[in-house]
């Protein structure tokens, strides 16, 4: 399959199906707000390192966690019951998505660079993005954040200063969302530890039938 590239002034986006069995879709265009909503209502995110062209996926196979299906594990539920946490949604999405990026960038790097962290406080003022807060002792812990659109939430990053804050902020959210009809969380990627938490694979068509459902 070839990768297509993006006009500046043109913010359609080929169709997901085409893109190459890696997930790999388009080349270049911006992070305008514009541009964004319209990929991601086609189940299409950026995702690229600081000096290279933007580059637009669209798995064919999709990794979701349904917000009724969240897994709590037993020693959770513990953490849970002890009200170790306090959790706020929308409190400082700035600063969620700005520890999200330092923290990778200690560990293993980063794709969030100063142009999507600009982009993404751009769409959480046009009330486009959800961010959760996990505090301890009133400083901020963990916490996550992504990109609402209809009832489709699209995860983006999530990161974590102090055992299981991340776990906190996730399942703290799917509730959240369940009690609001959200239909799933889009976690893009499978990793191990979103799996243990509910995350399931899903089909290309399937997908495809939610996701229009949720813009409905």
């Amino acid at each position: 399959m070839p990768v297509f590239l993006l006009d500046k002034n043109n913010y359609n986006f080929p169709d997901g199906e085409l893109a190459h069995e890696s997930g790999l879709l388009a080349l270049g265009g911006d992070l305008s707000a514009k541009r964004l909503l319209n990929a991601y209502s086609k189940g299409i995110f950026p995702w690229y390192n600081e000096g290279e062209i933007i580059k637009w996926w669209c798995p064919k196979e999709r990794f979701l966690i349904f917000p009724s299906d969240i897994k709590i594990s037993k020693s959770m539920k513990k953490v849970i019951k002890r009200n170790e946490f306090e959790i706020t949604f929308n409190n400082d999405f700035k600063n969620v998505i700005h520890s999200c990026r330092k923290m990778r960038e200690f560990k293993e790097g980063t794709w969030i660079t100063d142009y999507m962290e600009e982009a993404y406080n751009n769409l959480f003022k046009l009330g486009y993005c959800i961010s959760t807060e996990v505090y301890k002792d009133g400083v901020l812990c963990g916490g996550l954040y992504g990109v609402s659109i209809g009832k489709c939430f699209f995860g983006e990053s999530m990161f974590s200063k102090t055992d299981n804050a991340s776990k906190a902020a996730l399942i703290f959210l799917a509730d959240e969302l369940r009690k609001k009809n959200y239909v799933f969380i889009d976690c893009q990627f499978y990793t191990e530890h979103l799996e243990s938490m509910g995350g399931v694979y899903v089909n290309w068509n399937e997908y495809k039938k939610m996701l229009k459902y949720c813009m409905e």
